[in-house]
């Protein structure tokens, strides 16, 4: 499967059309490729999944490079995006140089940035980065929103939001995530825009959907917010294969003849006679 281009992104229109997962790093990437993910999304939420941060905040551009490069061996044949963490993006020199590092060294094909932040999408379009967008609960600056919660419920906050979301599509993003909406502002802006929606806790009328994985495989058990479907319970598969493991070595079982490896009788007994 060759890499979706730009012009095929923008195409992806309807519910459905776009399948988008994160990853963070080879051995993830790879199974999502295979089974035949859209894009994959080296989102800042590593920091809560994978690092163990409380919040996106603290992960720096060289952590999201770092998994960014790793998810890409993985996944050489899907579009990959990779996010600008925060404050990376607070003007548009800062965007320029964070995203020139994601794309030149961590094979990136396109960025993400949360917030109608147009001045800086322009300059990075402007540059030839593609840009994803992303509106309605930012979690880089959720503190500022009250929280982790829904954005766009009433008529003034839900008219900013679409008006953000219409903005970023002027300024040049090929599509914009949608997060914690309602699913009617949702359907309306799916309508709207010209470009794709890609919806997590939006609804089922945006374009595409998009899930951490560790939340689609239940290893992260924080929180788990509405929106997310487990489709696995792996983390208690992976507690219970890794007890059992601790419990044969305790008992002797593990590791058993068939897991060792035998050495030559003549070969011993001269090791032996050198004592």
């Amino acid at each position: 499967m060759a890499r979706l281009t730009i012009p095929e992104l923008k195409s992806r229109k309807g519910p459905g059309s776009l399948v988008m997962l994160t990853a963070y790093d080879y051995p993830t990437a790879k199974l999502a490729a295979a089974a035949g993910v859209d894009v994959l999304l080296v989102g800042d939420s590593l920091g809560m999944v994978v690092l163990g941060y409380d919040t996106t905040v603290p992960v720096t551009l060289e952590e999201v490079l770092h998994h960014t490069k790793a998810a890409r061996r993985g996944a050489p044949d899907v579009h990959l995006v990779a996010d600008l963490p925060y404050l990376s993006d607070a003007t548009p020199e800062r965007a320029l140089a964070a995203a020139e590092r994601l794309v030149k060294e961590g094979g990136a094909d396109s960025v993400k940035l949360e917030g109608p932040k147009i001045e800086v999408v322009a300059a990075l379009v402007s540059a030839g980065v593609p840009v994803l967008g992303h509106v309605g609960l930012t979690p880089q600056t959720a503190a500022s929103l009250g929280g982790y919660k829904v954005q766009g419920r009433g008529r003034e906050e839900a008219a900013k939001l679409l008006e953000g979301a219409l903005a970023l599509e002027e300024a040049g993003v090929w599509g914009v995530v949608l997060e914690m909406v309602p699913a009617q502002l949702a359907d309306l802006a799916s309508r709207r825009l010209h470009v794709p929606t890609i919806g997590i806790g939006a609804g089922a009328a945006t374009d595409g959907q998009v899930l951490v994985f560790h939340d689609l495989i239940g290893v992260f058990d924080r929180f788990k917010p509405r929106f997310v479907k487990r489709y696995l319970e792996g983390g208690q598969l992976i507690q219970e294969a890794i007890s059992a493991y601790a419990a044969e070595v305790r008992a002797g079982a593990f590791p058993a003849a068939e897991n060792a490896y035998e050495m030559d009788a003549e070969e011993l007994e001269g090791l032996y006679g050198k004592e």
